[in-house]
């Protein structure tokens, strides 16, 4: 796995304690009047940076200057303006939020192990094993 992608991966762990901790915050507060639900906006970035041209130099290599270089640009804490009072005081779904935060675990989980992955195999090769 190449340097770039544990950056990626990094980036991702940021990400999803960010989302977990946005998550929670809203779930804390589903009881508070006019409160607004806040999210993390980070994937419509990496799908924009997925997205953008690739120039391919050979069938079987290929690059993209804009995000294979590892510097993803990062998220961003939004607030929800929807005025649904969807719980009756405010505009927290409180199954939504359950259903993000368990989705957000199994991302987190995954990042996690990938990257302890990568540096296990490096301890392996560095070890001669």
């Amino acid at each position: 796995m190449s340097a770039s992608n544990i950056k990626l991966l990094e980036n991702y762990i940021d990400y999803c304690s960010a989302k977990s901790q946005v998550v929670s915050k809203n779930i804390a507060n589903m009881g508070t009047e006019n409160y607004q639900r806040q999210d993390v906006k980070f994937i419509s970035e990496l799908d924009r940076e997925m997205n953008a041209q690739v120039k391919v130099t050979n069938a079987r290599h290929f690059e993209n200057s804009n995000f294979m270089d590892g510097q993803v640009k990062g998220f961003e804490i939004i607030v929800d303006r929807k005025t649904d009072m969807i719980s009756g005081m405010n505009n927290i779904d409180i199954d939504k939020e359950m259903a993000e935060l368990a989705e957000n675990t199994i991302r987190f989980k995954f990042a996690s192990k990938k990257i302890s992955a990568h540096y296990k195999s490096l301890q392996k090769v560095i070890r001669g094993v």
